[in-house]
């Protein structure tokens, strides 16, 4: 397993097959509820970093905005630009790697997509990518799982069935980062991924968010945008202004 395990297991095509099951229409109108409570005008820029197969991001260009998505995965741009709707552009990009400058009414970072990296100097780089993004006064949103009760509510191991396929998962906390493994097979080859993820919590975006100069304005617990419960929430969604 090497330091850019997301880099294989992102791009490969059984992650999509693995994770098909992931709801549009949930994801849609957590988008339209964001950008109601947000009040940004049409036509306003959104940024979606990482995008991946560009769900939020197409959708969003369909409400108007104009949305650049960006995401590490090739084989997930590919498919982005597929359904590219003509108010968004797509392209390959690490997120630790700055490459806008107050750009962005909105800048989102939806569905877990931090803490994938080795080092907290890759986190912190991540991060400030993000803020960098966004215009004065502009809008950071960060959709992180609830780690408390992610780990708490832990399944040890379960089977997965997708169309042909047999996905059997594996999951275990070692010092603040969950390790899932993934074992399937293809044409009577075993394939063996592991996504492994650092259970961040809100503190730890507090500090990060000061050290950008960013102002956390309020957190949701839930894609309705309830009120977060460290005990009972799905989602810790963190919304910062710059």
């Amino acid at each position: 397993m090497t330091a850019s395990w997301f880099s294989d297991w992102f791009d490969s095509p059984y992650y999509h097959v693995l994770y098909s099951n992931r709801d549009t229409q949930e994801a849609e109108a957590f988008m339209q509820r964001l950008m109601d409570y947000l009040k940004v005008p049409i036509e306003s820029a959104v940024l979606d970093l990482p995008c991946g197969k560009g769900r939020h991001a197409n959708y969003l260009a369909r409400l108007g905005y104009h949305v650049v998505g960006a995401d590490l995965a090739p084989n997930s741009i590919d498919i982005a630009r597929q359904e590219a709707e003509d108010k968004a552009v797509f392209m390959v990009h690490d997120i630790r790697q700055p490459a806008w400058q107050e750009d962005f009414d909105v800048v989102v970072n939806l569905f877990t997509s931090l803490g994938y990296f080795e080092t907290e100097v890759d986190d912190i780089a991540a991060f400030s990518t993000l803020a960098r993004a966004a215009k004065k006064e502009g809008f950071i949103v960060i959709d992180f799982f609830n780690s408390v009760k992610v780990i708490r509510d832990l399944v040890p191991q379960n089977i997965v069935q997708r169309d042909t396929v047999t996905f059997e998962l594996e999951r275990v906390v070692k010092e603040g980062i969950i390790y899932k493994t993934i074992r399937f097979q293809v044409e009577q080859e075993v394939k063996v991924y592991q996504e492994k993820v650092k259970a961040f919590y809100l503190n730890d975006f507090i500090r990060w968010a000061e050290l950008s100069n960013l102002t956390l304005i309020n957190t949701f617990g839930d894609y309705l945008l309830n009120p977060f419960d460290e005990w009972t929430s799905d989602r810790l969604i963190l919304v910062f202004k710059k």
